[in-house]
């Protein structure tokens, strides 16, 4: 039997697809000059993928929503400090986290999404192993290594001596930070990044350079604690860390 007029027509349009344009037509939407449809709608090599930024409001520090590694934005916040009487911006800092794996723990741990952000909630992301990264973006302009060093082992000691039944232990807290060396530049702008890791492992990056890797329960609790904890650094950013929460239910 001979084939219809819909069949030959169909062919038809289906070998055009697969040419690319004539000499002095332009291109169909989507296709670039010299390709086919069909190679235009293949994935492009080389081509990176546009990652859109939220912004810290009080600072006016912009964080990607998304990491390199997947870990998705959940919340940003400040971290201030009192000097002279003054509170001074010291960082800027985005909480992330691995969404899909930190949704499945919850949901393990908490059946039915409450109305608003629980403590359990809180304590899900702070006591798990789920990978989470605090990316620090240094806003004040006087910064030393050797304070941030001092900050951290002020902040992390009270913190590991709260989870640690009230006994303190300096030298864990030391690990964080404190193989950093004090020669290393701080501008606004620099970038720190604290980072859980599966077994709870924490890594510290200071510039892109790792600074000390340490495997420790105690150590990544006491840390992440600090931010989203009773107490925690921002409360408004540990409130926009709850909503994320939510949502993941």
């Amino acid at each position: 039997m001979a084939p219809s007029i819909v069949e030959k027509v169909g062919k038809n349009e289906e070998a055009a697809a697969l040419e690319p344009p004539k000499a002095g037509e332009e291109p169909k939407d989507g296709v670039e000059k010299g390709e086919t449809t069909e190679e235009a709608s293949a994935p492009k090599e080389g081509k990176e993928e546009v990652v859109g930024t939220e912004t810290e409001p009080k600072t006016g520090v912009s964080f990607p929503v998304k990491l390199e590694d997947g870990k998705k934005l959940n919340a940003v916040g400040m971290r201030k400090k009192s000097v002279l009487g003054l509170g001074v911006k010291i960082y800027a800092f985005g909480v992330y986290a691995d969404d899909e794996k930190l949704k499945e723990v919850l949901k393990s741990k908490i059946s039915t999404a409450p109305e608003k952000p629980t403590k359990q909630m809180y304590d899900v992301a702070i006591d798990s192993d789920v990978p989470m990264t605090m990316r620090l973006v240094i806003v004040f302009s006087g910064l030393t290594m050797n304070m941030i060093k001092k900050n951290f082992d002020e902040g992390l000691g009270a913190s590991i001596k709260k989870l640690n039944g009230g006994r303190k232990n300096e030298e864990l807290a030391n690990k964080v930070m404190g193989a950093a060396s004090d020669a290393i530049k701080l501008s606004p702008g620099s970038v720190i990044e604290i980072t859980k890791l599966p077994g709870f492992v924490i890594q510290t990056k200071v510039k892109d350079e790792v600074i000390s890797t340490v495997e420790s329960q105690l150590l990544c609790r006491a840390y992440f604690h600090m931010y989203l904890g009773d107490d925690p650094f921002d409360k408004e950013g540990k409130e926009r860390f709850g909503a994320s929460l939510l949502s993941l239910f």
